[in-house]
C-alpha cells in the first residue's frame, strides 16, 4: 500500500498540538482540508471505535473510524465509507516532543485505489495530491499553534 508522510517542527508541547489537532469546534479555524466535520452515532469526543463524518476541501466525503487515540502521542483512523477510488484509507497523526517545548508533528496516509490494473497511472497523483494536503495541514496545525494562538488548556 503506497504511504505518504510527512513532519513539521512547531513550536508548542506535545500534549495541547496533540489536543488542538482533536478538537473539532477548532479544527476549521486551522486545517485547510477540511470543510465540514462531525461526530456520528451520538458520540461527541474522539475515541476508540468512535466514527466521524468529513467533507474535505474538494467536496468529496468520507466516514472514518478511530482505531488508535493514545493522547498525547498518537491518533489513527481508517476509512469506514468513502470515495470510491479507494478500496483502503488510513491516517495517523504522530506527536513526538523535542527539546525547548517544541513538537515534531508527523502526519501519514496510507491508500490502496480499487483499480489494479491503473495503479501506476493513479498512485503518483493521489501521492502527489496527498503530499500537498498533508504540507498545508501541518503548517496550519503550525499557524494555529504559533501565531493564532488556538491552543487550548492541556487537559489533566
Amino acid at each position: 500500500m503506497p504511504v505518504v508522510e510527512r513532519s513539521l517542527l512547531i513550536k508548542a508541547p506535545q500534549d495541547e498540538l496533540f489536543d488542538l489537532a482533536q478538537d473539532y469546534g477548532l479544527r476549521l479555524k486551522w486545517d485547510p482540508f477540511l470543510r465540514e466535520m462531525r461526530f456520528l452515532d451520538g458520540a461527541g469526543e474522539a475515541a476508540v471505535g468512535v466514527r466521524v463524518w468529513v467533507r474535505a476541501w474538494t467536496g468529496l466525503t468520507m466516514v472514518a473510524e478511530y482505531l488508535t487515540l493514545n493522547r498525547p502521542q498518537v491518533v489513527a483512523m481508517e476509512m469506514v465509507r468513502g470515495p470510491f477510488i479507494f478500496r483502503r484509507f488510513a491516517g495517523s497523526w504522530r506527536f513526538q516532543p523535542h527539546a525547548g517545548g517544541s513538537t515534531e508533528v508527523i502526519f501519514r496516509y496510507q491508500f490502496e485505489t480499487r483499480w489494479r490494473g491503473l495503479r501506476w497511472l493513479v498512485n503518483p497523483v493521489i501521492a502527489w495530491v496527498f503530499g500537498r494536503d498533508i504540507r498545508r495541514r501541518l503548517s496550519g496545525l503550525k499557524r494555529g499553534a504559533e501565531q493564532m494562538d488556538l491552543r487550548v488548556a492541556p487537559r489533566a
